[in-house]
């Protein structure tokens, strides 16, 4: 078990300062603040343009490997980074993910054939995976633990404003100067963003030599050594996107292919996550596990909502998108929540509490999906459950994510943040794939019937999140 002493020793900040936006803290926060939003700025922004990329380049038939590449190839990334972090502290991953980042953005602008373009995106995936690893060690290192909270909602806010005119712009942008500028303009917007940020990076030191070395590849699998971790990680990013390509139902032979995807990634993410993960492992294996059930849930009835709005109910791709974009506002302010814990009342004054207050708001969320069906439901009363999930994301999110750091000795929050983020991407890509798998075999019945039939995945994924949360908030 994890000593007070020694998760006090991981803090290099006072206890008693109070805030995140003074003297070096303030130099930090702005600098989480700018490549969280980068990377926000750049997610949404490619999906806004991938239909005209793929007209353009005429990969129609690659379009969903376009985003399944990125996700797969961070979670090679993010374990090879891990150790890395650990060694020399998260400045110089940092750096090396937010230009390898920036050169895939290149890569993407420029690709004359889809296959240059996906190149160009598996690039960003391996600048993503030490990204997200370095910004969480930052959060760890650079901030005591009763101000971690504050931190997460800072890199929470960063998603507003990019999911709100993110879609805009860049429809602005390419119909002005073409898809091309979006991707090429990224270069600039991540040197601006690593500037800000550096100066208050760079002065957070590498943990002390020693600390949690064997006890951290222990936890995460990683016992037999760096070697196998990375064989590991590099077959879980193969089955990933295998399990994605094959959830779309267009490879020969694709239910072969998806039960073989599934079998590779179960055998290898094993492998890069505390054991039982899945299986209700008390304290951390849980904590992780039922975060990346839970989130996989939204995620995967996420794509429905606006499907059934613009198919069923005669709205625009515009105005479905508008009536989901609350969830924007809401996951910010489920962050902020509970961002000062020392203020709640004594409901939700325990994170195991909070976890379940937001678990709770996520699988009221879903009952959107299966409202927008009914035609008697207004519009506004399927926006208004579905934002609440939005809510309940970024309580679960936040909550999780600092108990993890709250765990964690000083040389472990690389691995345990590798870990929570290795274990989201694939609890959400088999999701995705499985949800997009029943969708079509049940559509020929009917949109609604298709829906619902999917719909049984985001369920079944709350169900399991559900069983084993309170094990993760326990000691």
């Amino acid at each position: 078990m994890t000593t007070p002493d020694a998760l006090d020793a991981q803090t290099t900040t006072p206890d008693d300062v109070d805030s995140i936006w003074r003297g070096r803290l303030g130099r930090t926060s702005l600098g989480l603040f700018s490549l969280a939003f980068l990377v926000a700025f750049e997610s949404l922004a490619v999906v806004s343009v991938m239909p005209e990329v793929a007209r353009a380049l005429d990969g129609l038939a690659l379009y969903a490997v376009a985003f399944a590449a990125p996700v797969a190839v961070s979670i090679f990334s993010r374990t090879a980074s891990a150790s890395w972090i650990g060694r020399a502290g998260p400045a110089p991953a940092l750096g090396w993910g937010v230009t390898l980042f920036a050169v895939g953005l290149v890569v993407c602008g420029t690709a004359t054939s889809m296959s240059g373009f996906l190149v160009g995106r598996a690039v960003q995936g391996l600048g993503a995976g030490p990204i997200g690893v370095a910004l969480w060690v930052v959060v760890a290192r650079a901030y005591p633990d009763h101000l971690r909270p504050r931190a997460l909602a800072v890199m929470t806010s960063a998603w507003t404003v990019p999911a709100i005119v993110g879609p805009v712009v860049a429809g602005g942008l390419t119909h002005a100067f073409g898809w091309r500028v979006v991707f090429l303009l990224g270069p600039v917007l991540a040197a601006a963003s690593l500037a800000v940020a550096w100066s208050a990076v760079r002065s957070l030191a590498a943990a002390p030599a020693g600390a949690g070395d064997d006890r951290a590849r222990h936890d995460v699998g990683r016992g037999d050594g760096a070697v196998g971790g990375l064989a590991a990680a590099a077959v879980a990013a193969a089955a990933v996107l295998l399990v994605s390509v094959a959830g779309q139902r267009t490879l020969p032979a694709w239910p072969v292919w998806l039960v073989l995807g599934l079998v590779a990634l179960g055998l290898s993410v094993r492998r890069l996550v505390p054991p039982r993960t899945w299986t209700g492992g008390r304290g951390l294996p849980s904590l992780i596990g039922s975060r990346a059930f839970l989130m996989a849930a939204y995620f995967a009835a996420e794509v429905y909502v606006p499907l059934v709005l613009v198919d069923q109910r005669g709205l625009s791709v515009g105005l479905a998108g508008a009536a989901i974009s609350g969830t924007a506002f809401t996951w910010y302010a489920g962050a902020a929540f509970v961002s000062r814990p020392e203020r709640l009342p004594a409901l939700v004054g325990t994170p195991r509490r909070r976890a379940a207050l937001g678990a709770g708001a996520i699988l009221l969320g879903l009952l959107a999906v299966p409202l927008s069906l009914v035609a008697d439901v207004p519009v506004v009363v399927v926006a208004t459950v579905w934002v609440v999930g939005g809510f309940g994301m970024g309580v679960l999110s936040s909550t999780s994510v600092t108990e993890v750091l709250r765990r964690s000795r000083p040389g472990e929050e690389a691995d345990h943040s590798a870990s929570l983020q290795t274990s989201d991407s694939v609890a959400e890509s088999v999701a995705l794939a499985l949800g997009a798998t029943v969708f079509a075999a049940a559509v020929g019945h009917g949109l609604g019937v298709g829906v619902l039939a999917a719909l049984a995945v985001p369920a079944g994924c709350v169900v399991a999140g559900l069983l084993v949360l309170g094990r993760g908030y326990e000691r």
